[in-house]
């Protein structure tokens, strides 16, 4: 208590007030952590996240001279195939901004850092432009998988989960913030685990969850002996906005047919009860005649019939779908043709036939019992035991997909089962060998495997969504990004894969390492082998996404930003904020970022006689309709510009650059 009340007499009024309202409004009922919110403010808020290029570490190809675009405004770049800087190539970037002579720009980004402080920068550079994420975080395991306030956690910290609940709390927050509105988050976990993310979850996304997908990691394990039971999967979390949707899978339509010539095209049969007894929807309880042959049909009294019938409406009555004498007419109802039909003459014979359990089934339940109602009606009437059944026409069918399974099939199940919602992925195994293909040794063992993080982002993303892993340790969310686009290019889709991704990965560098850096060796090294080719594969052009961008993060403190950060630091944030893309900056006191249709983008980073001159020459001499201008004198260019009689739109540089990165601005 003592030290609870020394900390609260050196905060000023408004931090006692949001102590207070965070008191009084947190959830009674829901996930409860230790956290300061405090420190999770002044964390949002400490500094400014500046980008800045580091060309030697990227995937840059060299540049040809542009070609004109179709439209005729500026020019479409053609790029490079895929491979190490300076690689000629003869692949066109997909249409841009009209970029201009020797440009390249970057599309996917490798960030290296403090993936929270990735985000802040993501979250003020491509806020609602993220449409798929997918993390693998640390698990909380207590082996030292991840880093709290610069401190490994481990099984003995008695604020182990405390830690790792705030430590994710605060990178979601954020990472919600980036979705588009049909965006779509997806978080793999263990079993241990998952109560406490899916809660964490809901709380940070609420009314947005989805379900969980279920993944084999491994075949049947011996390990867990005390109880025998052999945790083999984890699980991946789905979190979506309200357009989002999976693509599903193409249906099939082997079972259907049309062995009678039917007009109305193939069709395959299709059950015709309905999951309720007959005390439940008495309604729908009745027995079902055929009009051809005068034999009658007892109901399933545990799954009753699916459409009402004319005869039992009461007057006015109306239903949703047809009556089911409306699907009799036309033939749609199959009533058996080969098959047993009794006639009981008196009750005795019914009773004693019931008894016995010679009566039609549905299954193996009984349709004829003795404590059904209106028995005497099966009296003298001719009782068939077979089954009528729905005649479903393919062309009625409203969707040509079926939804995605929850459930992975694993590679070694393959085959085994009918399951054709379901993908198929390989267990832990295949993304240490497929690591070990690429770097020539299994140094790395724990990470996704490849045709998991493929198959769900083939199933979440579109052609030209952007795909964010801030948790991106080997890389494979890029390589699975890279294939898809490949694929879709390969199948000759009428959208040819456009995918960019954006993978954020810290050093973890330490006092006994302190050179080490995991995000340039491992990811982007990966990344740089694979869009090259490895063991025989070929690589991929930029058109495929074969091209990224490293940045490395710049930390300004606010108060600082007008003396510290400098004309490279605002193209590059600039660029992304604007274009969603990465280029090296130019040189010169007026630099183009690009164009918007008609629109030049400008950065001018001093205002005098000679920048002024400049700007006023450029719609001519560039084909530009409009200016937009980024300026640290805004107000004194537009007046300048007008003057000259140009049509510009002055910013201000340092708001633009602030916006997104001061608390909830």
């Amino acid at each position: 208590m003592a030290d609870l009340l020394s900390q609260l007499e050196h905060l000023n009024e408004q931090q006692l007030r949001r102590l207070l309202v965070e008191h009084l409004t947190r959830q009674k009922l829901g996930l409860y952590w230790e956290a300061n919110a405090i420190e999770r403010d002044a964390a949002l808020n400490a500094d400014v996240v500046l980008p800045r290029l580091v060309e030697e570490w990227s995937c840059s190809p060299s540049v040809p001279s542009p070609q004109p675009s179709p439209d005729g405004r500026g020019s479409q770049l053609p790029s490079p195939s895929g491979g190490r800087a300076g690689d000629e190539g003869k692949h066109p970037l997909p249409p841009g901004e009209g970029w201009g002579e020797g440009d390249f720009v970057y599309r996917n980004l490798i960030i290296e850092g403090d993936n929270y402080d990735s985000l802040r920068l993501l979250r003020a550079t491509h806020a609602g432009k993220i449409r798929v994420i997918y993390i693998d975080p640390p698990y909380n395991t207590g082996n030292k998988d991840w880093v709290y306030n610069d401190h490994y956690v481990n099984a003995s910290d008695r604020w182990r989960h405390s830690q790792w609940l705030e430590f994710l709390y605060r990178r979601l927050t954020l990472a919600r913030d980036l979705l588009t509105p049909d965006g779509v988050i997806l978080v793999s976990i263990n079993d241990e685990n998952r109560a406490r993310l899916e809660m964490l979850m809901d709380e940070v996304f609420p009314g947005m969850r989805l379900g969980t997908i279920t993944w084999r990691t491994r075949q049947g394990s011996n390990a867990d002996q005390q109880c025998f039971l052999s945790v083999d999967h984890e699980h991946v979390l789905v979190y979506g906005n309200e357009g989002f949707s999976f693509n599903g899978f193409e249906k099939s339509y082997e079972m259907y047919g049309n062995a009678d010539s039917d007009p109305r095209g193939d069709w395959r049969t299709s059950n015709l009860t309905l999951g309720f007894s007959y005390k439940e929807r008495p309604n729908l309880y009745y027995p079902l005649q055929d009009p051809a042959t005068g034999v009658v049909y007892p109901p399933n009294p545990d799954r009753i019939w699916v459409y009402a019938s004319r005869d039992r409406l009461k007057e006015g009555q109306t239903v949703q779908t047809k009556t089911m004498e409306e699907f009799i007419d036309p033939g749609q109802i199959i009533f058996p043709k080969d098959q047993r039909v009794e006639t009981w003459n008196t009750m005795d014979e019914l009773l004693a036939a019931i008894d016995r359990g010679d009566v039609p089934k549905s299954g193996k339940s009984p349709t004829l019992r003795r404590e059904l109602p209106n028995l005497e009606f099966w009296l003298g009437r001719p009782v068939g035991f077979g089954r009528p059944q729905f005649k479903r026409y393919k062309a009625d069918l409203r969707n040509q997909t079926q939804p995605l399974s929850s459930w992975i099939v694993p590679t070694f199940e393959d085959g085994n089962y009918e399951a054709e919602n379901s993908f198929v992925s390989s267990t832990n195994q295949e993304g240490a060998r497929v690591v070990a293909e690429i770097f020539g040794d299994r140094a790395f063992n724990y990470a996704k495997p490849l045709s998991l993080i493929k198959n769900l982002l083939s199933q979440a993303t579109q052609p030209n969504d952007i795909v964010l892993d801030f948790f991106a340790g080997f890389g494979t969310t890029g390589q699975a990004v890279l294939e898809l686009n490949a694929e879709d290019a390969s199948t000759g889709s009428a959208q040819v894969g456009q995918r960019r991704f954006i993978l954020c990965s810290s050093t973890e560098a330490n006092s006994k390492e302190p050179d080490k850096n995991l995000c340039r060796d491992v990811c982007a090294e990966r990344m740089r082998r694979v869009i090259s080719g490895y063991g025989g594969k070929p690589g991929y052009t930029p058109e495929q996404g074969g091209e990224f961008a490293y940045l490395q993060l710049d930390k300004v403190d606010a108060a600082d930003a007008h003396f510290e950060i400098d004309a490279a630091h605002a193209f590059q944030l600039l660029a992304l904020k604007r274009l969603s893309v990465v280029r090296a900056a130019t040189a010169g006191a007026v630099q183009r970022l690009g164009r918007v249709e008609d629109c030049e983008l400008l950065v001018c980073n001093e205002v005098n006689a000679e920048t002024i001159a400049t700007l006023a020459a450029w719609p001519q001499q560039h084909g530009a309709a409009r200016l937009a201008i980024y300026s640290t004198r805004p107000q004194t260019l537009s007046e300048q510009l007008a003057a000259r009689g140009v049509e510009a739109n002055c910013y201000s540089l340092m708001d633009a650059l602030l916006s997104g990165q001061r608390g909830a601005a």
